[in-house]
């Protein structure tokens, strides 16, 4: 789960992470507690969307005008922005909303941006994303896939960037996920309970040591936290460097191909997926051992469902990864 949040920092278009497992686990405490590792980026100050002063892809209207017009941008460094998705939001709310009563008396587009404009660029987390309302879905369905967010009321459109991380965590018992929904998360983490009893008395320990005194825990793991994040750091700059052979991208796809992966999402994510892990390790090229950490948390969501298989399908996909790799 740690792995698969760490890879989506490095790469964003790995396409987000699926987290499922027993209630209790530490689920959304682990996706919260992201947010002190999310490194800077360069935004236009002021900008709703956080708008990149240098990729068009990611601006919004008004400042793709005014960077056309040649005019210079107010540019500032801020962290990258976590958003939380209640289940209780209004499709309003999400969207975003034209004020109708601006429009009508001053003549203007008075848009209201929503979560998913405050998301782009960053992370839109839902926890118990099983339990999401179908017609929040399509939204979301509907951004990640283009990117962008459109907004059609009372006669007025108005489009805004909206590329974002897309987190989602539930427990299986509670419902199963919509396939068309599973399917855009690039990665999925299963997460069991800890059946060792000493790993759980530790867990009880540092937990009673966090409610007794958060500031001096936050302390004894500061330096681990600021290591940990110039790794981050270190890797995003140098991911673009990192090479991947012809024979194991022929692999990867044959492991897809004899899986029956539909779609070739499995095989971009999982390419993706291992030049991050080289790029987090310091490497620039991939081994086959990234391959097989990553692979399964890539691909055990897009399998066929078997009502009639017993085994994991993340086991499925290691056990034919070494069948092709041996």
């Amino acid at each position: 789960m740690k792995l698969c949040l760490l890879l989506n920092v490095i790469d964003p278009k790995i396409g987000g992470v699926m987290i499922m497992g027993d209630r209790g686990t530490g689920k959304s405490t682990t996706v919260r507690s992201l947010v002190d590792l999310l490194p800077e980026i360069r935004v236009v100050a002021g900008d709703p969307y956080n708008s990149d002063p240098t990729d068009p892809e990611s601006m919004g209207v008004e400042v793709r005008e005014l960077v056309i017009k040649g005019e210079q941008l107010p540019v500032v460094s801020t962290k990258i922005n976590m958003v939380d998705l209640p289940l209780g939001a209004t499709e309003d709310r999400v969207c975003g909303t034209i004020d109708i009563e601006k429009a009508l008396t001053e003549g203007v587009k008075a848009f209201e941006p929503g979560l998913l404009a405050k998301a782009n660029r960053g992370i839109l987390y839902v926890d118990e994303v099983n339990l999401l309302d179908d017609h929040l879905v399509d939204v979301l369905l509907d951004s990640a896939a283009s990117g962008w967010n459109t907004v059609e009321r009372e006669g007025i459109s108005i489009s805004h960037p909206a590329r974002f991380i897309l987190i989602g965590s539930g427990n299986p018992e509670e419902g199963e996920l919509r396939p068309q929904l599973l399917d855009r998360f690039g990665m999925h983490a299963q997460v069991g309970t800890v059946r060792d009893a000493e790993l759980r008395v530790k867990i009880v320990e540092e937990r009673a040591r966090f409610d007794k005194n958060p500031k001096e825990f936050r302390e004894s793991y500061k330096a681990e936290q600021e290591k940990l994040q110039q790794q981050i750091a270190s890797a995003r700059s140098n991911l673009s460097s990192v090479q991947i052979d012809q024979d194991l991208k022929v692999k990867i796809s044959k492991v897809c191909a004899e899986l029956n992966v539909d779609g070739l999402r499995g095989d971009i994510v999982s390419n993706r997926a291992a030049k991050a892990l080289a790029s987090l390790k310091g490497r620039d090229n991939v081994t086959p051992e990234d391959i097989a950490t990553v692979i399964p948390n890539c691909l055990r969501h897009r399998l066929r469902k078997d009502p009639l298989e017993s085994i994991d399908s993340g086991l499925l996909v290691i056990e034919k990864f070494y069948e092709v790799f041996s």
